[in-house]
């Protein structure tokens, strides 16, 4: 053992095939980026953390197990990345639980995550203008992202600043639980001029409950209903952040950034 470990935190997912299409796939770029290093995982959200050991007897790591564990199996390095989008309150706090540790490495590394510094919009922005339709009259995307009570909620409206910027007016970010909420992205929708379709597209590095339900369900009350019900014609493409390479090749770079 070379004593240096590689600690990928996410918040989470329930979802088996999520996890392997998302988070799996991003520690699978960050482990080929490290090989001198061990990787393992954690995550953030306790709720999860509860229901994997409930509904599969998994016992997955929080930030402080992975990081006992990796102390106790005599790691001395330890470079932690995170795959949150935005600097929000699960950030927070896994970076003050790992700060708890600092001492109990000759080193400890954190990383930022998706959308951090300035830079980052932009570079998210084009990494997604390559998978997404090119733009198209009658035709809309629209991100759902998490949001949150968090200051660093801005960062939505600064990624749809980064996609105006880009030359795609035609994009739209909204959130689930911050602003812009779902009301903001309607008006600014029926702003577009003659768009009748709407592409929606969840801003979340899993394709999760709320990609699957409060995005694409079939209820009148997802936005896929409302959508519908105004006249649209809404078409979800669940596809999580981090199946996308062009987005998991930002995380390896925070991460070389972090351990530079």
């Amino acid at each position: 053992m070379n004593g240096k470990a590689l600690l990928a935190v996410s918040f989470g997912t329930s979802y088996a095939d999520t996890l392997e299409k998302n988070i799996a796939a991003i520690e699978a770029d960050l482990a080929a980026a490290f090989p001198e290093r061990t990787l393992r995982r954690a995550f953030t959200s306790g709720m999860i953390l509860r229901r994997w050991k409930r509904e599969r007897g998994v016992d997955m790591d929080d930030v402080p197990g992975a990081l006992e564990r990796l102390e106790r199996e005599g790691y001395t390095d330890v470079l932690l990345q995170p795959t949150h989008v935005m600097n929000g309150e699960e950030y927070h706090k896994l970076a003050a639980q790992a700060e708890d540790f600092r001492d109990r490495f000759v080193r400890l590394a954190v990383g930022a995550p998706l959308l951090t510094a300035a830079e980052d919009y932009l570079a998210l922005g084009r990494a997604l203008l390559e998978v997404l339709p090119p733009r198209a009259e009658g035709r809309a995307v629209l991100y759902m992202g998490h949001g949150s009570e968090h200051q660093a909620n801005s960062a939505y409206a600064l990624m749809e600043y980064a996609f105006r910027d880009l030359g795609r007016p035609d994009v739209l970010v909204g959130t689930v639980e911050g602003y812009p909420d779902f009301a903001a992205v309607l008006r600014r929708l029926k702003e577009l001029p003659r768009v009748r379709e709407v592409e929606l597209r969840p801003l979340m590095t899993v394709a999760g409950d709320h990609a699957k339900h409060d995005l694409a369900g079939e209820g009148p009350d997802s936005w896929k209903g409302v959508l519908e019900g105004l006249g649209y014609t809404a078409r979800p493409v669940l596809t999580g952040l981090g199946e996308y390479p062009q987005v998991r090749d930002l995380f390896v770079k925070h991460a070389r950034q972090a351990q530079a």
